[in-house]
Order: structure tokens, then sequence, then C-alpha cells
């Protein structure tokens, strides 16, 4: 879509992933749209109390939008609570805004990712059932697949079949390569753990451990350096 062209977008499927004022009454919200990705909508009157769209833009709740205008920031039209998505709470609350803060930082506007928009509301689904790690590990696995990171898991940089009982130093945009034993850095992972993450499978705790310090290494390689607020504000919450 050129930017200069006006389009209109109607039913479409979408989650809040940020909203923001703007002016006096209004929002600037960022949301990911099945078809459209991710599109900066500004949301007029939003603000006022007896606003309709006063208690809809909110985070983790399926809608369904419709839009219109021209460049980058676009006008919302209209705004329909779809239902069926429990609030989240608690840990799982922080980890739905970590979610949300990759996707704002990491998926360029409007670029359409379904799978990944599928793979979105899977995971606040099972996040509302009851918060595993392993649905973070996922999600994170799918992000950099969508992303055109996808990682290279079954064989290390060299083409061979990667080992189960080796240990490797994942080379970000390389691959694994093997180590003579163990290594001590987050990018440093056995071969099980690799084969485990290419699966999903996460029933080794310890591959779950290792999936979680690569991955941890990787979203801080492709995020620039750029630190996350949820992150940070766990931690402080977890000193305290």
């Amino acid at each position: 879509m050129v930017a200069s062209q006006r389009q209109r977008v109607d039913a479409q499927p979408a989650w809040v992933l940020h909203a923001y004022p703007f002016r006096e009454t209004s929002l600037i919200v960022e949301v990911f749209s099945r078809d459209h990705g991710r599109v900066a909508l500004l949301a007029r009157g939003a603000r006022r109390p007896r606003s309709a769209l006063r208690g809809l833009l909110l985070a983790f709740q399926p809608l369904e939008l419709g839009w219109a205008g021209k460049g980058e920031v676009q006008t919302l039209m209209k705004a329909e609570w779809v239902g069926g998505q429990p609030l989240l709470a608690g840990k799982a609350l922080f980890c739905g805004y970590y979610l949300n803060e990759l996707l704002l930082h990491l998926l360029p506007r409007e670029d359409a990712h379904e799978r990944l928009f599928a793979a979105y509301g899977e995971t606040l689904r099972r996040f509302a059932d009851g918060l595993r790690e392993a649905d973070l590990r996922r999600f994170e696995h799918a992000l950099l697949a969508e992303l055109g990171y996808g990682l290279t898991l079954t064989q290390d940089a060299e083409g061979r079949p990667i080992d189960p009982e080796a240990h490797y130093a994942y080379e970000i945009e390389r691959g694994a390569t093997k180590l003579a034993q163990a290594g001590n850095s987050a990018l440093s992972v056995r071969g099980k753990t690799l084969l485990d993450l290419e699966h999903e499978d996460f029933s080794d705790p310890r591959s779950l451990q290792e999936a979680k310090q690569l991955m941890r290494a990787l979203m801080a390689h492709y995020l620039g350096g750029q630190p996350l607020e949820t992150r940070k504000i766990f931690m402080e919450l977890q000193e305290l």
C-alpha cells in the first residue's frame, strides 16, 4: 500500500498493543491487525467520558476495527469488542505486555503476518489458562521465524546434524558451533536444547532454561540493545 493512497478497511480482526493521549480528547492507538500488520490509528474523542470507544480500546481483548485514511496514522472509524478472551492478571499480564513490546519494537508497519497474529491470540488464551514459560518461548520462536530471523536448530553452522549429547555456541545469524565442553555464556546450549526448541518441546526443565537464556540474548540483539520496560519493571518487582 503506497502511503499517499487513501484506503478504507472494514471488519478487521485486531488487538491493541499500546495507546497514548493525543491532544485533549483523543488517542493514538497502535494495533496488530490480521491482514495489515501493525497500524497506528487516531481514535478521535476516545478520552471523552461518554465516548463509546473509551472502554473498548484495551489491550488483550479481541476487537474488530474499521479505519480509513492515508499516511502513517489513519483514522479509526469503528471498533467492536469480539469477546471470548478472559482478562489477564498477575505475571500473565506482565508477560502479555512483554509480547506487545516485542511487536511494537520489531514489527514493521503495515506488514501482514497472519500466522503470527494467530500465534499471538493463542498465546494470550494460554496465558489466561495459566502462564507457562514454554508459551513465551514458543511465541518468541514464531516471532523470529516470521521476521525472517529463523533459527537453524537441526544442523550446525557447517551443515552437520546437531548432536543432542554435544554442547554448542549459537552464533547469531550463523548458527551453532560445536564446543569441546559446556560453555558459560547465554549463547552456549546443549544440542538437545536446540532440537527441543526446534520441536517446541520444553518438557525438559534444562532445555526450557537454556532456551530462555538463548532467546533473551537473541531478542537483545535484534532489539539493538533497546531495553524493554516490562522486563525492567518485572525485575524491580522481584527485588521488592
